[in-house]
């Protein structure tokens, strides 16, 4: 796989190209500092792959983009995540935020040399039905507002109609997808349906108390406080049992 690294910033350039000599199935054929320096390149050289940062002096990543006639797989590496969506929307195979996390790194690499679709490669919309683990991220769009959230950050999913609240950190957007089609791409050793209305993170919990009608209580990291239904306390009774 021939990729080029697109950035202004040689130490970028740099620390990026020492990361990819784990990957020998990726092969840096050339490197350029600015858009209209990897336009040239891209033209002449055909790469399979870019990384492509976003902010350059003079054209963005975006504008490059925009120029190339045909344009190779991209993976963008940027220090600010305000861009995500819009990377998206270009079809952009990944979204790296600097400093470059070798496991994320591995991930895209891995992912793009398997021949998974975008939807596949990018981090999940919650769109497709394959399982995320705990260490996936995802992609959460409210409005115009978008984060890339580690799964293993999100502490409670709560139904709200049609729509499912997404509580990690100080953050409580809300997405178009209900508690079934969530429940059914979490992986059920670190998500717990509590009751209708609330999928629990287990890793969360910091506090159980027996509670009205043989249920249970749960007390959360975030201090949210959720009742478990008595039919799912036999469940979770049997999953936390040795």
């Amino acid at each position: 796989m021939r990729a080029i690294i697109i950035d202004d910033e040689r130490l970028a350039r740099t620390e990026l190209r020492k990361l990819l000599q784990e990957f020998p199935e990726v092969e840096i054929i050339d490197e350029a500092a600015n858009a209209d320096e990897g336009i040239q390149k891209i033209d002449s050289l055909q790469p399979d792959l870019i990384f492509l940062d976003i902010q350059m002096p003079g054209k963005t990543g975006f504008d490059m983009l925009a120029e190339l006639e045909r344009a190779p797989h991209v993976i963008f590496t940027t220090a600010y995540d305000e861009f995500a969506l819009k990377a998206f929307e270009v079809n952009a195979l990944d979204y790296l935020l600097k400093p470059v996390d070798p496991k994320r790194l591995a991930d895209a690499i891995q992912k793009l040399q398997s021949g998974e679709s975008r939807d596949k490669t990018a981090p999940a919309e919650f769109t497709n039905n394959s399982i995320l683990s705990e260490d996936d991220q995802v992609f959460v769009k409210d409005g115009e507002r978008c984060w890339f959230v580690k799964l293993s950050d999100i502490r409670l999913f709560e139904s709200v109609g049609n729509y499912a609240k997404v509580f990690f950190g100080p953050n409580k957007p809300l997405i178009l997808k209900s508690l079934n089609a969530l429940e059914e791409r979490l992986d059920e050793k670190f998500f717990f349906r509590a009751n209708r209305k609330h999928i629990v993170n287990l890793r969360m919990i910091e506090k159980i108390e027996p509670y009205f009608n043989g249920g249970l209580l749960l007390e959360l990291k975030g201090g949210e406080k959720i009742e478990v239904s008595r039919r799912q306390t036999v469940k979770f009774k049997e999953m936390m049992s040795l």
